[in-house]
């Protein structure tokens, strides 16, 4: 039986062979990151890869579970929770290979999804980032592969509601690119970790993610990085997973407040200076907005808008926390 190893940061991770390190960073999700694993190796045919699991102390048996299923798996057992940023660094750090692959553990690889990917990679070199498409388990798109980067014009439109009544309009609703189905090749702000290939150079040059976000805006904060320099991240709807949003971590009020906080950072880290004020003011209002809007639904005998009221009241009360960023 393979067994998990503890963390050894002075080894390295690498087959002579593979043209890609596949990362999977886990963290009490040991049924899903089997699936994961399984429909890795199942649906990847051409590409050669060695694949690493590192669990974030998992209390499931996470690490173990993944050992003895698959013994031509890295697994590494960590002893603390180093969150996906610095988990993901760890492993990149030791890998050899020509590109990395980030890959969720909450994700299903689809027929050749990887294989396309690193196709689209070779043809389209200046990309130095790559993503694919996401669907949800029941197959409906989920747009969450990619993003576009927040701007004055998106947090003015989301602050007031505008991007609630025009989705899918992209001068609107520019985040999301409106109603773009990931369908089409197309250059993006931000390809989303859960499925992110990139160069082991290009990597190397940004010295991979930046440690201050825990979690949450990690990958955003790579790919604007990556595009100051000049590259052009992209998504080809030829290398298709799906994804379970969120499934990794808790859907509660602690997570709302670490998405506002990686928000606020991604303002203040990559807006020009004098817009720095302008964008908090407007994540402020987007709050104290969406707090009037929704206290009268505290009381609500609807669940999900009970909820609704109740996450963006604890984020009011909470802002002197995510409107420092991280």
């Amino acid at each position: 039986m393979n067994e998990p190893s503890t963390l050894d940061v002075t080894s390295d991770i690498t087959s002579k062979e593979a043209e890609v390190t596949v990362i999977i960073v886990s963290y009490n999700t040991r049924e899903m990151t089997l699936k994961a694993v399984e429909t890795l190796y199942a649906n990847t045919h051409r590409t050669k890869f060695h694949c690493v699991v590192l669990d974030n102390a998992s209390k499931d048996g996470s690490a173990e579970a993944v050992a003895k299923s698959f013994p031509q798996v890295e697994v590494i057992a960590s002893a603390e929770n180093h969150g996906f940023a610095l988990a993901n660094n760890i492993v990149a750090a030791r890998s050899k290979t020509p590109y990395i692959l980030l890959l969720n553990p909450d994700t299903e690889t689809h027929p050749e999804a990887v294989d396309a990917l690193v196709d689209c990679a070779k043809a389209h070199p200046h990309g130095g980032i790559w993503g694919g498409r996401t669907v949800f388990p029941d197959g409906s798109l989920n747009i969450a592969s990619c993003w576009g980067a927040p701007s004055p014009r998106s947090l003015f439109f989301r602050a007031f509601g505008v991007t609630t009544l025009f989705p899918k309009s992209e001068f609107v609703n520019p985040e999301a690119y409106g109603a773009w189905k990931r369908d089409s090749l197309r250059e993006v702000d931000i390809v989303v970790g859960c499925f992110l290939l990139i160069t082991r150079q290009l990597w190397d040059d940004l010295e991979g993610f930046n440690q201050r976000y825990f979690m949450y805006g990690e990958d955003a904060d790579l790919c604007l990085r990556a595009r100051a320099l000049g590259w052009r991240p992209m998504i080809t709807p030829e290398a298709q997973i799906m994804h379970i949003v969120g499934a990794s971590s808790k859907q509660n009020n602690e997570k709302a407040v670490l998405v506002m906080k990686s928000r606020l950072a991604l303002i203040k880290d990559h807006w020009p200076r004098w817009q720095v004020p302008l964008g908090v003011s407007l994540m402020w209002l987007w709050c104290w907005l969406r707090l009037a809007a929704t206290r009268p639904f505290a009381k609500s005998a609807t669940p999900r808008r009970q909820k609704s009221a109740e996450r963006w009241k604890y984020l009011w009360d909470q802002r002197r926390e995510w409107l420092s960023g991280y």
